[in-house]
C-alpha cells in the first residue's frame, strides 16, 4: 500500500479589494494572501481494498463525510475511477470561515494525488500544474489554485492570476472565529460598491516587515463591513484582537467570519490567543505563523508491494 500525507494550511486574505464584477456574476478581486502553519491534514492511500473516506479531528462534522465533500471533486478529476482510493481528513479548520478550509483540503488532495500517482506509476512528481490541471482546479473552486501553491501571493481576477510574494515576513498570527458561519453570496450581495480601487503600489523592499505592515494597514477588506452587517460577532472578534495591545493589524479574512491579528513576536501572539480564549471560551482561537505553506509539501509515508 502507498500512503501520502499532506498538510492543508489555512488561507488568510491579508488584504481583499473587490475591483469589479464580470458579466457572468463572478467578482474580480485583488488580494494579498498568506498561509498559516495552522490547518487540516489529509492522508491518501492507494491500492486499498476499497474506496473509503473518513473524517476525524476537532472540527469534524457529519456533512463533511458526504460524497459532496470538495475532496471528492478533486479525486474525480485527478484519480482514475477504476483505482481504489482511501482518503482521511483530520479537520482542524472551522467550516465556512473565510480561511479556505475546503479549498485548502481540495488543493492538498490534488498535491497528494500527484505524488500518489507518481509513486504508484514509478515516475517523477510533476513540479507544476499543467494548464489543464490549472483550469480543472479553478473549476473546483476559485480559491483552490492559490491553495495549491500555499505560498504568499498577490491574487487577482477571480483567483486565476497568481503572483508569488516570496519575501513576505513570517508574522506571528492569531486566528479567531466566533463559531458563526457566514454566507459568502449573502456578503457579496450586501456589498454596495463593487468597483473599488486595486491594491496600492507594493512597498519596496517588501521584506521590511514594518514597511509591509504599514502598507497592509493602508489596504482593506472590502467585504468586512458587509459581513459585519450579516454577522455582528465579527465586530466583537475584531475588537477583542484590537484590545490585545501588541496586535499590529486586525482584519477579517475572506468573507468571514474568521479574523486575524498580526504580531511582532510569537509569545505576544500566544499570550493574546490565551487571553481571547479565556474571555470567549466558545470561540475558535489559534496562534501560529504565516508562511505555513512551506509545510504543505506532500510526504510519501510508505510504499510497499
Amino acid at each position: 500500500m502507498t500512503t501520502v500525507e499532506v498538510f492543508a494550511p489555512a488561507k488568510i486574505n491579508l488584504t481583499l479589494h473587490v475591483t469589479g464584477q464580470r458579466a457572468d456574476g463572478y467578482h474580480l478581486l485583488d488580494s494579498l494572501v498568506g498561509f498559516a502553519d495552522i490547518g487540516d491534514r489529509i492522508t491518501l492511500h492507494a491500492d486499498w481494498r476499497e474506496t473509503a473516506f473518513e473524517v476525524t479531528g476537532p472540527e469534524a462534522a457529519p456533512e463533511l463525510q458526504s460524497d459532496s465533500n470538495i475532496m471528492w471533486h478533486a479525486a474525480a478529476k485527478f484519480w482514475a475511477p477504476d483505482r481504489p482510493l482511501s482518503m482521511q481528513l483530520e479537520k482542524h479548520l472551522p467550516m465556512a470561515s473565510g480561511i479556505g478550509g475546503g479549498s485548502a483540503d481540495a488543493a492538498a488532495t490534488y498535491r497528494g494525488l500527484l505524488m500518489l500517482r507518481a509513486a504508484v506509476e514509478g515516475r517523477d512528481v510533476p513540479r507544476d500544474p499543467t494548464p489543464q490541471d490549472a483550469q480543472d482546479l479553478l473549476d473546483i473552486g476559485a480559491d483552490v489554485p492559490m491553495c495549491v501553491l500555499s505560498d504568499p501571493a498577490r491574487v487577482q481576477g477571480i483567483g486565476e492570476q497568481i503572483t508569488p510574494v516570496p519575501d513576505l515576513h513570517a508574522y506571528p498570527v492569531v486566528l479567531v472565529n466566533p463559531r458563526v458561519q457566514v454566507s459568502t453570496p449573502a456578503v457579496f450581495k450586501r456589498l454596495e460598491i463593487k468597483d473599488n480601487p486595486a491594491l496600492e503600489p507594493w512597498p519596496a523592499p517588501f521584506d521590511d516587515r514594518d514597511a509591509a505592515l504599514a502598507w497592509m494597514r493602508a489596504q482593506r477588506n472590502d467585504l468586512q463591513d458587509a459581513a459585519i452587517q450579516d454577522c455582528s460577532q465579527i465586530g466583537d472578534v475584531l475588537a477583542a484582537l484590537e484590545r490585545s495591545g501588541p496586535c499590529k493589524l486586525a482584519r477579517m479574512s475572506g468573507s468571514g467570519a474568521t479574523c486575524f491579528g498580526l504580531f511582532d513576536r510569537m509569545h505576544m501572539a500566544t499570550d493574546a490567543a490565551d487571553a481571547i480564549r479565556t474571555a470567549h471560551p466558545g470561540w475558535w482561537v489559534q496562534a501560529g505563523r504565516l508562511n505555513g505553506g512551506r509545510r504543505a509539501v506532500p510526504q510519501l509515508i510508505r510504499s510497499t508491494t
